[in-house]
């Protein structure tokens, strides 16, 4: 990998010339669906505004949605991860389990691979987005999660402590919440604080703003996540609701080369959407189904939207954010075997999300980075 020089602005004093140059930070979401990518989106923003220059490393439909947005960044490919989910909700942890292996060692690499990389990006600090491996000793290492408990039904203390083992290579934590109730996360971001941590409760994070624009959309549906309990979905939703009387904007959630849109009564089904586009779509539309992904749940909670929840089958995490939600009287939510046309009923006995204002004090934490 080539050092690539990036001055930010050349001052002149009579005859003398001074170069000053941008500090890096290299910001590395995991692709795990494209959530961690979303929700960094205004944290690389952020970095911009703040006299920093954002080197971004991932791998897969996350390196690709983030090299749309930011064409004019450094991107570097990350080995990946590959986790594959199970079709069955019976076997999804035991399925986990068996890819623990293959996701350590993925871990391992791109640890071996930081400390290079720092080296031919004279890289300052690191922003990692639950990558574990993306930490190092020799540059200010930020890990960002709104789970420090981490869900695996009867094995999450377990899975916990080993998360807590990672965490703790890291110098900060910053969690994408509210520290008081009423929160966004509920246990999964508060009722655990590992020692020897900075913790830093720095409100939600979502790359939208909400807008007050004339509906257009009767039902959005709205997909991501890690096959093949994505296409499972899709396919289910697409013959749920032929019947459905409203129009549909059907956003599948798939990272290409290019965009695509269809026109299929009731449907407008588009691939894929960026930010400025979806941020429209969602305003405009008068109900979501999605997953219960936390990166959709502040999108939805920023844009002050009604939804419907259908958690990935035998994703704890998921599971317990839709029953969360559903319980409090917020968001109503089914499993996937359980949901049909006749769930939409519900919505009504529920509140939705209230819209929040977040100003988040990137100048307090970015300090990290300006020792």
């Amino acid at each position: 990998m080539a050092k690539k020089d990036i001055t930010d602005s050349l001052t002149f004093l009579g005859n003398a010339q001074i170069t000053i140059m941008k500090k890096r930070i290299l910001v590395a979401p995991l692709n795990w669906g494209i959530g961690h990518a979303t929700r960094c989106i205004p944290i690389i923003h952020a970095l911009i505004a703040h006299g920093f220059e954002p080197v971004i490393a991932s791998d897969g439909q996350a390196l690709q949605l983030l090299s749309k947005e930011f064409e004019q960044l450094t991107f570097i490919t990350l080995p990946a991860y590959n986790v594959k989910y199970s079709k069955s909700k019976q076997w999804f942890k035991w399925h986990m389990l068996l890819q623990l292996p293959k996701i350590r060692k993925a871990i391992r690499k791109e640890h071996a691979l930081v400390d290079q990389i720092i080296l031919d990006y004279d890289i300052q600090g690191i922003i990692s987005d639950n990558r574990m491996g993306v930490n190092s000793k020799r540059v200010p290492s930020v890990f960002i999660t709104h789970q420090l408990n981490v869900m695996s039904g009867s094995t999450t203390a377990l899975s916990t402590f080993f998360h807590d083992r990672y965490l703790n290579k890291f110098d900060a934590c910053w969690i994408p919440d509210f520290e008081n109730t009423p929160n966004l996360s509920g246990k999964l971001g508060h009722d655990f604080k590992p020692k020897g941590l900075q913790l830093h409760y720095i409100g939600p994070l979502s790359r939208l703003e909400k807008e007050a624009l004339k509906p257009k959309y009767d039902l959005m549906v709205l997909l991501s996540g890690p096959e093949p309990q994505r296409t499972l979905l899709e396919e289910q939703l697409l013959s749920d609701l032929i019947n459905y009387k409203g129009k549909v904007v059907f956003v599948r959630g798939k990272i290409e080369a290019e965009q695509t849109v269809m026109h299929e009564t009731p449907f407008t089904i588009y691939n894929f959407m960026q930010t400025e586009e979806l941020q429209n779509a969602i305003n405009r539309s008068q109900l979501i189904i999605s997953r219960s992904g936390y990166t959709t749940i502040m999108d939805l909670a920023k844009l002050g939207k009604q939804a419907f929840f259908i958690p990935t089958p035998g994703q704890f995490e998921q599971e317990y954010l839709a029953n969360y939600l559903d319980k409090n009287g917020t968001i109503a939510s089914c499993s996937q075997s359980a949901f049909t046309l006749d769930q939409l009923d519900r919505v009504t006995n529920y509140s939705g999300f209230k819209s929040f204002e977040n100003t988040i004090d990137f100048t307090h934490l970015f300090s990290l980075f300006q020792a």
